[in-house]
């Protein structure tokens, strides 16, 4: 149980970590006051207080986190500006987020998302620059028989060099482009002797094993991969290459994310796979078993999980509330404080419904419901 309780609490503290130092840096560089940062909810754990006032601290349920700001009480509210301008003085007023300009609450709240962007970009841009990254073509060295790719007219000796749009830069990549994808057909663009071909193939979903051995249902298509000319191209990146193969990997997570999620509400994507603190802290302790590396390729992963979530526009996440200044752009005034506790609620009931349906498939991914 410590091997997953451990590793899933360095990787939650420190992705909540970022998240939250994200909304506390520009608070800061804006003027507003903040009172606590707090990793974890309910009970403080330990904590200090620095030279500005807040309150750092650690709860003792270690899932999320807050940014408290000074006279906090709806602190993404506009809507009681006259009680406010009676309760503080002008000085205390300097240091209030709701009576600062838009675009600067705009990036106050945007801030948690941008860090944790940040966070995978860096991950990414240290992993290529001193472990290096892999550039060797993928080469199909088998088609098996009456097999997806067979039928789509994949061929022994296909160079792949495009799965649906995405160039296939490495051999590792190929297993990746077929799991994220989403649609019925998998186009595959192949080079075949001179020519380039695309073709379509439909896979096959099977109940199978991931690399850590947890049930997944599998997107098949029947084809083994050798290197081109037997020879691995494993290469240490220069900065620019490292940052430019940083930021493509954070799109191509992100943009798969929302075509995942997109699936789901169309009807069309596994809602199995989808989990939540459970399964995080399972597969946190198995990938800490393939060492370092492995352990904070996966923290960069959750970090965009995480950034990519916080921006849905629901209320009670970091979207939600952007929402609501885009409301307030639009309209030259906030929305009232009827509509946005009625928002509210909504959010509410949308959070809690996500966590027990992830609960749901956690449980049932360690067997306690069929």
């Amino acid at each position: 149980m410590l091997s997953y309780i451990v590793p899933f609490l360095i990787l939650i503290l420190v992705v909540v970590f970022i998240h939250e130092y994200g909304h506390y840096y520009f608070a800061r560089k804006y003027g507003v006051g903040v009172t606590d940062f707090s990793i974890g909810f309910g009970k403080e754990l330990f904590g200090w207080n620095d030279k500005h006032g807040t309150r750092w601290k650690v709860c003792a349920i270690p899932l999320g986190g807050y940014v408290k700001f000074f006279g906090d009480r709806n602190v993404y509210s506009q809507a009681d500006h006259e009680e406010i301008l009676e309760k503080y003085n002008e000085e205390e007023r300097d240091k209030l987020f709701i009576l600062k300009p838009l675009y600067q609450r705009v990036l106050i709240v945007f801030g948690g998302p941008l860090a944790n962007f940040l966070l995978a970009l860096a991950i990414f841009f240290c992993i290529y620059t001193f472990v290096g990254k892999d550039f060797t073509p993928a080469v199909i060295s088998e088609v098996q028989k009456d097999s997806p790719a067979m039928i789509g007219g994949l061929k022994n000796q296909d160079i792949i060099l495009e799965i649906d749009g995405n160039e296939v830069k490495s051999i590792m990549e190929v297993s990746k482009y077929i799991t994220m994808s989403t649609s019925d057909f998998i186009d595959f663009k192949v080079k075949r002797s001179y020519d380039e071909l695309i073709l379509k193939v439909k896979p096959n979903i099977v109940e199978g094993e991931d690399g850590l051995g947890n049930k997944i249902n599998k997107r098949m298509v029947g084809i083994k991969l050798s290197a081109y000319n037997d020879k691995i191209n494993h290469v240490k990146l220069g900065p620019a290459q490292a940052l430019y193969h940083a930021a493509n990997e954070v799109y191509f997570v992100s943009v798969s994310s929302l075509k995942y999620i997109g699936g789901m509400i169309m009807g069309k994507a596994d809602t199995s796979q989808l989990g939540g603190p459970i399964r995080i802290a399972k597969i946190s302790g198995q990938v800490a078993t393939f060492g370092v590396l492995a352990f904070i390729s996966m923290m960069a992963y959750i970090s965009i999980s995480l950034g990519l979530i916080n921006l849905f526009p629901i209320p009670m996440l970091d979207g939600g509330h952007l929402m609501f200044y885009a409301f307030e752009k639009v309209l030259g005034r906030p929305l009232s404080q009827k509509t946005q506790e009625g928002f509210f609620r909504i959010g509410l009931f949308l959070l809690i419904s996500l966590m027990f349906f992830t609960t749901f498939n956690d449980l049932k991914d360690l067997g306690l419901f069929r």
